[in-house]
């Protein structure tokens, strides 16, 4: 991918974009070209049992250019943009200009507008979080508390996204104070926006489903389904590595649910839908990023 922008060899970069858009190729071009190490800023490429199913970086790439924060969490421990924060805090000041690449929006905001600390939340509400959402069928009741408890978040968290919803009910529960309230403290950023120089791949909705219907079947060619199967001893459909896109499917195949044909058009769907959303974040939430628009 030709980069339509001069960027300055010292300069740290960012490059953001929905999944299957070219993200990784194109930090390993800048790096190749001028130099830096790549750092992850996915929030699923992080854990240590998805290579495949996330589209982590092959270990020829990895041999082309320094590689940070791939692959160096356990699947089965959580981890939260606070923990990346505190991962990527190295990086913005060693000797190798950092080139921070990922789909994870909130990575890219927390590291260039600042994160506040939130106490984390206990594992019996997330549980009861978690039960009420499987016996209502969805987050319109933990909405509905939201909405008299804690009006301000409520009105300002995307309604229709269940996680955001179950974080925000969550926070409330567990410390009395709301979401937006404990926002309002956010301390100054790791890496300002204007220290950096942001790349936004601005992907056309039917080019890029197309490009992801392709790629899932170049992962089951790679061994995603085989990867599964060393994680069905052990999965846990609440673990935060069991949210890898295609993840679910895969495992429900496995257990006989589903037939390999439903399991890959399920998963696309799901990524279809999860780049849908990536997409609406970024156009609402990148606009002073330099954009590359993708056929």
């Amino acid at each position: 991918m030709a980069l339509p922008f001069d960027i300055a060899p010292d300069e740290p970069v960012l490059i953001a974009g929905p999944t299957a858009s070219g993200k990784s190729a194109l930090a390993l071009e800048i790096a190749e070209l001028q130099g830096g190490v790549i750092i992850n800023a996915d929030a699923l490429q992080v854990f240590d049992n998805w290579r495949v199913l996330t589209a982590r970086p092959s270990c020829v790439d990895e041999s082309r250019a320094l590689h940070a924060l791939y692959g160096h969490v356990p699947g089965s421990e959580t981890y939260s943009v606070g923990h990346w924060l505190r991962d990527v805090t190295p990086y913005l000041t060693g000797a190798d200009r950092p080139i921070i690449v990922g789909g994870t929006g909130l990575y890219f905001t927390a590291l260039t507008e600042g994160l506040v600390e939130i106490p984390e939340t206990p594992a019996e509400l997330r549980a009861e979080a978690d039960q009420r959402r499987a016996i209502e069928g969805g987050h319109a009741g933990l909405l509905a508390d939201l909405d008299a408890e804690d009006p301000e978040t409520a009105q300002k968290i995307d309604r229709l996204n269940p996680m955001r919803v179950q974080r925000a009910w969550e926070v409330m529960r567990a410390t009395g104070r709301g979401l937006a309230a404990w926002q309002a403290d956010t301390p100054p950023p790791l890496l300002p926006l204007s220290k950096t120089f942001p790349v936004l791949l601005d992907a056309h909705k039917e080019w890029l489903n197309d490009r992801i219907a392709r790629r899932f079947e170049i992962m089951i060619e790679k061994g995603a389904l085989e990867e599964a199967e060393a994680n069905l001893a052990n999965w846990d459909p609440a673990a935060p590595s069991s949210k890898a896109i295609g993840a679910p499917e895969l495992i429900a195949h496995l257990k006989g649910e589903l037939s390999l044909d439903e399991a890959k058009e399920a998963a696309t769907i799901a990524t279809r839908q999860y780049a849908k959303r990536q997409r609406t974040w970024f156009r609402a939430r990148m606009k002073a990023y330099h954009k590359i628009s993708l056929p």
